[in-house]
């Protein structure tokens, strides 16, 4: 088994921490008769020679030594070692290694066979990938399927068949017949909904026009059969750690998984499956069903009161996984969790003692269901915050979340201000402390904080950074209130020589009024500060209008030579100085299919436009009949995502009731 291993020169080989002179007894204690011992030793070959998908020298001279455990019955935990062979030789992992696993892919062919079930699990869709001889593949996985009785064995080449489907078309028509034929009577419910996944990602014209019904009766049938799995016992190793954190029903995820892949873009049919299993009698049922959810609403369009409305009704059960789900959900949702509100509140009042996340590490957080119903804009929300900011320590970005009340928050002024004053100036998280505080004060616009701004502008010292920190903020906050902030000018007028120029121009501008004392400013800032100042500088230079008609030129040179952000600001100011939609119309269509972020923006803008932004109309109503999310985008969503893309459709809607 490990014939040949000393003669390797290790030390010379590296992997992702160094010398790969460790390699030898890591591949050893994979043949270890202790379970522990070789998940630590499956542990670092993940974490070190195959880190992060990554493959080295030391990882392809594994390869030989990884075939010889995967083909001897004695090692135990074989299975694994097949599934660490198969990540190597992934696509992702290069041509290198794709050719060293390739290379031995025969050895793939008896495991398909193997006595136990965790090899010919990942040997199924093994010999799909690597053993570059189609028909004898689907002759092996035809066998091997008609004789298996264990379900999951058949859901790996049940998912195998759907592999060879998509990466064989020209030898697909077999493997097609084999999951038409099981996606029906007599197998079972499990079985036929692996199938019917598959068949949605391979050959959508062979399902049949009462998909989501079937598979929700499916889905019942199978959760009144299934049965608890073995117990196997905890490790305090890595893999143990993921196994713990895995869905307690991981095969029913994994089938509800595959069957919103196969739908895709058929979101009405994606809901009506949501719907279907959020009112299963079985919590695990629902409980996938909520985790399924957050993709559909975080990449599509639609109207999603119905399943938002039963998630809401998870948050009163007894399952404690279950309601954290519907809770960790309905955060994302912002707006869109309205339906699901009156359960929100109902589960705030019951159980205050969820109104905070304690961490094991780090500062506390505003607990799920409190976040959901502050982030949906219910005023419901404010007496519980009220509280949490009369404690001791507030948890971590309170103030960000009491922005989505709007005017409702306006009870909370006075702790926000008091709690602003309780900053430690010479604290160096001055600036954690107060950003979120001073985003709320910002989003009320409470005159009375003026003073406690203030304090922060003069009273940071500049030696922790804390004041470089904190400026940008205090300054915005300023700009909000007005002409409240008039006692602010003289302060505002020591910044205009500082990074913060433009934005304390604005404030200036909001204050006092005077286009003579920021006009100069915000024209250097445009033609001669950086990006960033620059776009800044021709956001502030449209809220002056007429008034800066000098900087139009410059605004026109920026518009056309800008990066991106700076093109559309330039255009923007340009349009609201001069009133001229000619020269901002190309910019702003340009910008629309580079930048969709800025989309937003420019929508806003369209609005404000009325009928002169008539001719950029066609992008307004292709995006509205879009169901596409333009946040969708792979590798994952920030938490904002929803709302910001909620926002575009809100002024692409007012752009067109404008015309």
């Amino acid at each position: 088994m490990f014939t040949g291993i000393d003669e390797v020169d290790w030390v010379s080989l590296r992997h992702a921490y160094g010398s790969a002179e460790d390699v030898p007894g890591l591949l050893r204690g994979l043949a270890s008769p202790d379970a522990a011992e070789r998940e630590v030793a499956l542990d670092a070959m993940y974490a070190s020679v195959h880190h992060q998908g990554n493959v080295y020298d030391s990882t392809l001279a594994c390869v030989p030594f990884l075939f010889a455990l995967a083909s001897r019955t004695e090692v135990q935990d074989r299975g694994a070692v097949v599934e660490l062979l198969v990540s190597i030789g992934a696509e992702s992992a290069g041509p290198r290694a794709q050719a060293a696993v390739r290379a031995r892919a025969a050895a793939f062919v008896p495991l398909a066979d193997d006595p136990c079930p965790g090899v010919r699990r990942a040997a199924a869709g093994a010999l799909v990938r690597f053993l570059g001889e189609p028909a004898r593949v689907l002759a092996l996985l035809r066998r091997r399927i008609t004789v298996e009785r264990d379900e999951q064995v058949l859901l790996a080449l049940t998912a195998a068949l759907g592999l060879f489907v998509r990466c064989r078309p020209a030898h697909a028509a077999g493997a097609v017949e084999l999951l038409a034929a099981r996606s029906g009577p007599p197998y079972g419910p499990t079985v036929r909904l692996a199938a019917l996944g598959q068949l949605g990602l391979g050959a959508p014209e062979r399902l049949s026009a009462d998909l989501v019904p079937t598979a929700v009766r499916l889905l019942r049938e199978r959760s009144e059969r299934r049965a608890a799995g073995p117990d196997r016992a905890d490790t305090d190793t890595l893999v143990g750690r993921i196994r713990r954190l895995r869905p307690s029903d991981e095969e029913g995820s994994y089938l509800l998984r595959t069957l919103h892949r196969a739908l895709d873009d058929r979101v009405a049919d994606r809901i009506a499956l949501l719907v279907g299993q959020l009112s299963s009698p079985d919590p695990m049922d629902r409980c996938n069903a909520v985790r399924m959810s957050a993709g559909l609403f975080r990449g599509w369009r639609a109207d999603f009161s119905a399943p938002v409305e039963l998630i809401g009704t998870q948050l009163g059960g007894e399952q404690d996984q279950l309601r954290d789900a519907a809770a960790s959900v309905l955060t994302e949702l912002f707006g869109l969790a309205v339906p699901a509100a009156d359960e929100l509140h109902r589960l705030v009042t019951v159980r205050p003692d969820l109104w905070v996340h304690t961490w094991e590490r780090g500062r506390p957080s505003l607990g799920g269901p409190l976040k959901a119903l502050a982030r949906s804009g219910d005023p419901r929300a404010v007496p519980a915050l009220s509280r949490l900011l009369a404690r001791p320590v507030v948890p971590g970005g309170l103030g960000f979340e009491i922005v989505h009340l709007g005017p409702a928050a306006a009870p909370l002024a006075p702790a926000l201000r008091r709690r602003l004053g309780q900053v430690d100036l010479d604290s160096p998280r001055a600036a954690e402390l107060a950003a979120p505080l001073l985003a709320a004060l910002t989003a009320l616009k409470d005159p009375a904080a003026v003073p406690e701004v203030l304090r922060l502008l003069r009273g940071a010292p500049d030696g922790l950074g804390a004041r470089e920190a904190l400026v940008g903020q205090a300054v915005r906050a300023l700009d909000a209130l007005g002409t409240a902030a008039r006692a602010a000018a003289p302060v505002l007028r020591g910044l205009l020589d500082t990074r913060h120029a433009a934005v304390a121009a604005g404030a200036l501008w909001s204050a006092e009024g005077d286009a003579d004392a920021v006009l100069p400013v915000l024209l250097r800032e445009l033609t001669h500060g950086r990006s960033r100042s620059a776009r800044a500088a021709a956001e502030q230079l449209g809220r002056l209008g007429p008034a800066a008609r000098d900087a139009l030129p410059a605004l026109r040179r920026l518009a056309g030579t800008g990066r991106g952000w700076e093109r559309t600001a330039a255009a923007e100011a340009w349009w609201r100085i001069g009133g001229d939609p000619e020269p901002v119309l190309p910019v702003f269509r340009t910008a629309w299919s580079e930048n969709p972020y800025a989309r937003g923006a420019i929508a806003g803008c369209l609005a404000a436009m009325g009928p002169a932004g008539a001719p950029l109309r066609d992008l307004v109503t292709a995006e509205l009949a879009t169901a596409r999310r333009h946040t969708a985008r792979p590798g994952g969503f920030g938490s904002h995502d929803i709302a910001q893309d909620e926002q575009l459709l809100s002024h692409c809607r007012q752009a067109l009731a404008s015309r």
